[in-house]
């Protein structure tokens, strides 16, 4: 079985940046109700979505924010193809439908894309590409290897108006 977890580290800069905020306002105005409550919101955001994990068992892979909430199982037998990809910024954090599928990611832009049989797509941001498509593989998963082949740049035809 192959479990790994990837640490939030944007959201974790972002949550203790807004934090600053609220820690001077705390200061500077004492603590009214309002501000506590910002407070519990933030430290629950943190506790939710402070990382990414994913399982791959005999049957199924699987991931999950934090604590095991708004994740996800799919069952190997369904997947047709993985391979790993880069997301760029376009993507970003969190969970998102983009022209690439569904997107589960917290951190960096390296990702596991799953090609399933109904034609859908996930992309699951992993800092651990080779274990997970090692993994994936030991379990008869199809994965897709990188080209190793370059191409020759394209040649790049220039307006000259001015």
């Amino acid at each position: 079985m192959y479990q790994h977890k990837q640490y939030a580290v944007f959201i974790f800069f972002v949550l203790a940046w807004i934090g600053g905020f609220v820690a001077l306002a705390w200061n500077l105005l004492g603590a009214d109700g309002p501000l506590i409550i910002f407070s519990g919101i933030l430290a629950l955001v943190g506790f939710l979505f402070h990382g990414l994990t994913v399982k791959v068992d005999d049957k199924k892979i699987s991931w999950a924010f934090g604590p095991g909430v708004a994740g996800q199982s799919i069952l190997l037998s369904e997947v047709t193809e993985a391979k790993a990809v880069q997301n760029s910024y376009r993507h970003g954090i969190g969970i998102r439908i983009t022209h690439d599928g569904w997107v589960y990611t917290v951190s960096g832009f390296s990702a596991i894309e799953l090609t399933l049989k109904d034609g859908t797509m996930y992309r699951v941001g992993t800092n651990d590409q080779k274990g997970l498509l090692a993994a994936l593989k030991e379990n008869k998963v199809s994965v897709a290897l990188p080209s190793s082949s370059k191409s020759e740049p394209k040649a790049v035809k220039r307006n000259n108006m001015i």
